[in-house]
Protein backbone atom coordinates (compact mmCIF):
# COMPACT_ATOMS: atom_id res chain seq x y z
CA UNK A 1 0.00 0.00 0.00
CA UNK A 2 1.45 3.31 -0.99
CA UNK A 3 2.65 5.91 1.82
CA UNK A 4 0.38 8.32 1.28
CA UNK A 5 -2.71 6.18 1.17
CA UNK A 6 -2.11 5.45 4.85
CA UNK A 7 -1.53 7.40 8.34
CA UNK A 8 -0.05 6.03 11.32
CA UNK A 9 -2.62 6.38 14.35
CA UNK A 10 -0.97 4.89 17.37
CA UNK A 11 2.68 3.96 18.91
CA UNK A 12 3.14 0.99 20.65
CA UNK A 13 4.75 2.08 24.08
CA UNK A 14 4.80 -1.42 26.47
CA UNK A 15 3.57 -4.99 26.80
CA UNK A 16 0.26 -5.66 28.85
CA UNK A 17 -0.09 -8.94 30.90
CA UNK A 18 0.88 -12.33 29.65
CA UNK A 19 -1.32 -12.63 26.60
CA UNK A 20 0.46 -10.58 23.98
CA UNK A 21 -1.51 -7.29 24.34
CA UNK A 22 0.06 -4.25 23.79
CA UNK A 23 -0.53 -0.73 25.11
CA UNK A 24 -0.91 2.01 22.79
CA UNK A 25 -0.39 5.62 22.54
CA UNK A 26 -3.01 7.51 20.20
CA UNK A 27 -1.15 9.81 18.11
CA UNK A 28 -4.31 12.08 17.71
CA UNK A 29 -5.11 11.91 21.30
CA UNK A 30 -8.76 10.19 20.06
CA UNK A 31 -9.31 6.36 20.57
CA UNK A 32 -12.68 6.16 19.02
CA UNK A 33 -11.52 4.83 15.86
CA UNK A 34 -9.58 2.54 17.25
CA UNK A 35 -12.78 0.01 18.48
CA UNK A 36 -13.91 0.10 14.51
CA UNK A 37 -10.58 -1.65 13.36
CA UNK A 38 -10.38 -5.31 12.19
CA UNK A 39 -6.62 -5.13 11.00
CA UNK A 40 -3.93 -2.82 11.25
CA UNK A 41 -0.38 -2.86 10.38
CA UNK A 42 2.59 -2.66 12.66
CA UNK A 43 5.44 -0.89 11.15
CA UNK A 44 8.81 -0.36 12.69
CA UNK A 45 12.45 1.02 10.67
CA UNK A 46 13.03 -2.72 9.24
CA UNK A 47 9.79 -4.91 9.32
CA UNK A 48 6.16 -4.34 7.98
CA UNK A 49 3.29 -6.81 9.30
CA UNK A 50 -0.50 -6.81 8.90
CA UNK A 51 -2.08 -8.06 12.19
CA UNK A 52 -6.10 -8.75 12.66
CA UNK A 53 -7.34 -6.81 15.79
CA UNK A 54 -8.92 -9.54 18.16
CA UNK A 55 -10.21 -6.89 21.11
CA UNK A 56 -9.76 -3.09 21.89
CA UNK A 57 -9.86 -2.18 25.58
CA UNK A 58 -9.45 1.01 27.57
CA UNK A 59 -9.92 4.42 26.80
CA UNK A 60 -7.28 7.76 26.09
CA UNK A 61 -4.39 7.22 28.33
CA UNK A 62 -4.91 3.47 28.95
CA UNK A 63 -5.40 2.17 25.31
CA UNK A 64 -4.40 -1.34 25.21
CA UNK A 65 -4.91 -3.63 21.94
CA UNK A 66 -4.52 -7.27 21.46
CA UNK A 67 -3.52 -8.18 17.99
CA UNK A 68 -3.42 -11.83 16.46
CA UNK A 69 -0.34 -13.70 16.57
CA UNK A 70 1.08 -11.45 19.26
CA UNK A 71 0.32 -14.47 22.26
CA UNK A 72 3.00 -13.37 24.89
CA UNK A 73 4.68 -10.80 26.19
CA UNK A 74 7.68 -11.52 24.97
CA UNK A 75 6.54 -11.96 21.40
CA UNK A 76 4.32 -7.69 22.43
CA UNK A 77 7.99 -6.73 23.66
CA UNK A 78 9.41 -7.06 20.07
CA UNK A 79 6.74 -4.51 18.66
CA UNK A 80 7.50 -1.84 21.28
CA UNK A 81 8.12 1.41 19.46
CA UNK A 82 6.42 0.39 16.43
CA UNK A 83 3.66 2.68 14.58
CA UNK A 84 0.03 1.36 13.78
CA UNK A 85 -0.69 2.03 10.33
CA UNK A 86 -4.10 2.11 8.61
CA UNK A 87 -5.53 3.10 5.72
CA UNK A 88 -6.65 6.87 5.58
CA UNK A 89 -10.69 6.52 5.74
CA UNK A 90 -9.65 4.31 9.44
CA UNK A 91 -7.90 7.49 10.77
CA UNK A 92 -9.42 9.68 13.44
CA UNK A 93 -11.62 12.11 11.65
CA UNK A 94 -10.76 15.76 10.96
CA UNK A 95 -12.37 18.38 12.52
CA UNK A 96 -12.07 21.55 10.97
CA UNK A 97 -8.47 23.74 10.95
CA UNK A 98 -7.04 20.12 11.31
CA UNK A 99 -4.49 18.16 9.98
CA UNK A 100 -2.70 14.58 9.61
CA UNK A 101 0.96 15.32 10.35
CA UNK A 102 1.83 12.63 7.26
CA UNK A 103 -0.14 15.52 5.16
CA UNK A 104 1.78 18.45 6.60
CA UNK A 105 4.97 16.62 6.08
CA UNK A 106 7.30 17.69 3.24
CA UNK A 107 4.76 20.61 2.61
CA UNK A 108 6.50 24.01 1.75
CA UNK A 109 6.45 26.70 4.65
CA UNK A 110 6.21 30.14 2.09
CA UNK A 111 5.69 33.84 2.89
CA UNK A 112 4.29 35.91 0.08
CA UNK A 113 5.39 39.15 -0.98
CA UNK A 114 3.58 41.49 1.74
CA UNK A 115 4.99 39.61 4.10
CA UNK A 116 8.84 39.81 2.75
CA UNK A 117 8.76 43.88 2.72
CA UNK A 118 8.05 43.92 6.16
CA UNK A 119 11.32 42.16 6.89
CA UNK A 120 15.02 43.10 6.89
CA UNK A 121 16.21 40.19 5.24
CA UNK A 122 18.01 40.83 1.72
CA UNK A 123 18.04 39.05 -1.14
CA UNK A 124 14.82 36.97 -0.77
CA UNK A 125 12.81 36.80 -3.75
CA UNK A 126 9.15 35.47 -4.07
CA UNK A 127 8.82 32.95 -7.45
CA UNK A 128 6.79 33.58 -10.02
CA UNK A 129 3.66 32.77 -8.39
CA UNK A 130 4.38 34.93 -5.76
CA UNK A 131 5.74 32.82 -3.10
CA UNK A 132 9.28 32.73 -1.14
CA UNK A 133 9.72 28.93 0.23
CA UNK A 134 11.30 30.00 3.46
CA UNK A 135 11.81 25.81 4.47
CA UNK A 136 10.32 22.83 4.09
CA UNK A 137 8.02 21.04 6.94
CA UNK A 138 9.64 17.78 7.90
CA UNK A 139 7.05 17.10 11.22
CA UNK A 140 5.05 18.07 14.08
CA UNK A 141 5.79 18.41 17.38
CA UNK A 142 4.00 18.19 20.47
CA UNK A 143 4.51 21.62 22.51
CA UNK A 144 3.91 22.41 25.90
CA UNK A 145 1.93 25.38 24.44
CA UNK A 146 0.85 23.53 21.45
CA UNK A 147 2.21 21.34 18.23
CA UNK A 148 5.62 22.52 16.51
CA UNK A 149 5.85 22.52 13.17
CA UNK A 150 10.16 21.35 12.43
CA UNK A 151 11.26 23.36 9.49
CA UNK A 152 14.06 22.28 7.20
CA UNK A 153 15.15 26.10 6.13
CA UNK A 154 16.03 26.41 2.70
CA UNK A 155 19.51 27.58 1.18
CA UNK A 156 18.44 31.20 1.03
CA UNK A 157 16.66 31.54 4.09
CA UNK A 158 19.54 30.17 6.10
CA UNK A 159 22.25 32.17 4.61
CA UNK A 160 19.58 35.27 5.42
CA UNK A 161 19.21 34.39 8.77
CA UNK A 162 23.08 33.61 9.15
CA UNK A 163 24.35 36.60 7.21
CA UNK A 164 26.79 39.47 8.20
CA UNK A 165 27.00 42.58 7.46
CA UNK A 166 30.22 44.54 6.29
CA UNK A 167 31.43 44.64 10.31
CA UNK A 168 30.85 40.78 10.47
CA UNK A 169 27.58 41.27 12.54
CA UNK A 170 24.82 38.81 12.33
CA UNK A 171 22.05 40.44 10.46
CA UNK A 172 19.55 37.92 11.96
CA UNK A 173 19.28 36.81 15.51
CA UNK A 174 19.48 32.63 14.87
CA UNK A 175 21.73 30.48 15.76
CA UNK A 176 23.23 28.58 12.94
CA UNK A 177 21.12 25.70 12.93
CA UNK A 178 19.14 24.25 9.62
CA UNK A 179 16.43 23.57 11.45
CA UNK A 180 14.02 25.65 13.62
CA UNK A 181 10.54 25.26 15.20
CA UNK A 182 7.60 27.28 14.50
CA UNK A 183 4.70 27.23 16.22
CA UNK A 184 1.38 25.69 14.56
CA UNK A 185 -1.06 28.67 15.76
CA UNK A 186 -2.81 31.87 13.83
CA UNK A 187 -0.23 34.06 15.15
CA UNK A 188 2.62 32.36 13.16
CA UNK A 189 0.66 30.13 10.34
CA UNK A 190 -2.00 31.28 7.77
CA UNK A 191 -2.98 29.54 4.72
CA UNK A 192 -2.65 25.29 5.11
CA UNK A 193 -3.14 23.77 1.55
CA UNK A 194 -1.96 20.15 1.90
CA UNK A 195 -3.35 19.65 -1.79
CA UNK A 196 -0.73 21.96 -3.07
CA UNK A 197 1.92 21.07 -0.04
CA UNK A 198 2.23 24.63 0.82
CA UNK A 199 1.67 26.20 4.22
CA UNK A 200 1.55 29.91 4.88
CA UNK A 201 3.79 31.61 6.86
CA UNK A 202 2.97 34.64 8.49
CA UNK A 203 5.99 35.98 10.10
CA UNK A 204 9.85 35.14 9.14
CA UNK A 205 11.68 36.65 12.25
CA UNK A 206 10.00 33.40 13.77
CA UNK A 207 12.82 31.20 12.08
CA UNK A 208 15.30 33.80 13.74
Amino acid sequence: MEKNATLVIGIIRASHGLTGKVKVESTSGEVDHFFDLTEVTLRTKDSEKLFAVEAVEGGPGSLVLKLKGIESSEQAVLWRGAEIVVPRNKACPLNKDEWYVEDLKQCSLVCDNATLAKENYKGLVCNKDGWYTAGIITDVLEGGAGNLLEVELSESMYSAINSTDEAGIPDGKASKKKSVLVPFNKEFVGTVDVKGKTVQLLHLWVLE
